[in-house]
């Protein structure tokens, strides 16, 4: 499975807007950004730094950075763009053609004797007169580093930084609270809408033996009827959600607590999963003790070795590939809830 330029550039871009990151320029190859300070805190790695802002409750700097979609493209473009040949504006020139003002001296060099726009020797701007510099020679100035640069990093499928920003997805975006927009026309209305309080949650269930299978269940369960939805996200896909509770509009009191909705939904989906067909565990088991009768029939000769050494040596080997194999033939089922919130829809 791979994924497109334009869904990495969507799924950076949906995560830059949401953690509310300053779009410093933006095009279909790039985007450079400054970081929000949530952001900063989940892709910079600089604890120790946003420990200091923590003590001190002082301003944060965040860092910025471009990130890269299509880095061929973006690299011809720029150097494509470098090697066009400068606009150079117009300069007045006095009457020997030289710029108004210039005072040609002996050395062909303004009227100094140094170079125009050049610091005058002695002067605290020229770089040889510095401490360093009468020791050691000309000291090469040093790369900008912090929150002042703007650090390249190139976004693909498979890259550090795109595994980074998903993480961080995933972690901030497990727990949800949204309210369902009613729209402007709801806002004018002198009646107060009734919004229904939901909790979903979508499931993964992992079917593994030697083979490996996924599912998602997305069901939602409302705490104010007990109402069980199997299919929640084709609910919520034609719905414009909001963080922010909408203005008139008020919410149902609950039936049911949050711990009690989720019991409803363990319940359901456990019935759901003891209808399945299980006609691959039974391959699995039958594929599992073949794997064991091959390995037990390696080793019977070799567990009849005399020295009790090399027996005990042997008798370790054997249990622990007993012990792979089983881990790798056993049919499992684990379940586990990737993302989970609460969801004020309005009532129909």
């Amino acid at each position: 499975m791979s994924l497109s330029v334009q869904e990495i550039r969507k799924q950076v871009m949906d995560y830059l807007e949401a953690t509310e990151c300053s779009i410093i320029e933006a095009s279909p190859l790039h985007v450079t950004v400054k970081l929000s300070p949530i952001a900063d805190r989940m892709l910079t790695e600089r604890p120790y730094y946003w420990g200091f802002v923590d003590r001190t409750g002082v301003e944060p700097e965040t860092l910025s950075f471009t990130f890269v979609f299509e880095p061929e493209k973006y690299d011809s473009l720029a150097a494509a763009a470098q090697a066009a040949p400068p606009s150079r504006p117009q300069r007045r020139t006095g009457a020997a053609g030289l710029p108004a003002g210039a005072d040609l001296g002996a050395g062909g060099v303004t009227g100094g004797g140094a170079p125009a726009g050049a610091a005058p020797p002695g002067s605290a701007a020229d770089p040889q007169d510095s401490l360093l510099a009468r020791y050691f020679g000309n000291v090469p100035a040093l790369p900008r580093i912090g929150p002042g640069m703007i650090r390249r990093e190139d976004v693909i499928y498979g890259s550090k930084r795109l595994r980074q920003i998903w993480a961080a997805a995933r972690e901030e975006g497990k727990c949800l609270q949204l309210f369902e927009d009613p729209g402007r026309r709801q806002r004018l209305t002198l009646f107060s809408a009734a919004y229904e309080p939901w909790l979903g949650v979508c499931y993964k269930v992992e079917m593994t033996c030697d083979l490996k299978r996924e599912e998602l269940h997305y069901i939602g369960v409302s705490l104010a009827t007990g109402l069980i939805v199997p299919d929640f996200e084709a609910r919520l896909a034609s719905r414009e959600l909001t963080p922010r509770l909408p203005e008139n509009v008020h919410i149902q009191p609950s039936e049911l607590t949050v711990a009690a909705g989720a019991d409803r939904l363990e319940g359901y989906l456990t019935s759901k999963l003891a209808l399945m067909d299980y006609t691959w565990a039974e391959e699995a088991r039958e594929r599992l003790e073949l794997e064991l009768g091959i390995v037990d029939i390696y080793y019977a000769e070799l567990l009849k070795e005399q020295d009790e050494e090399k027996r005990l040596a042997i008798e370790e080997q054997y249990n622990r590939r007993r012990k792979e194999t089983a881990w790798q033939y056993e049919p499992q089922i684990a379940v586990s809830a990737i993302t989970y919130g609460l969801f004020h829809l309005r009532s129909t």
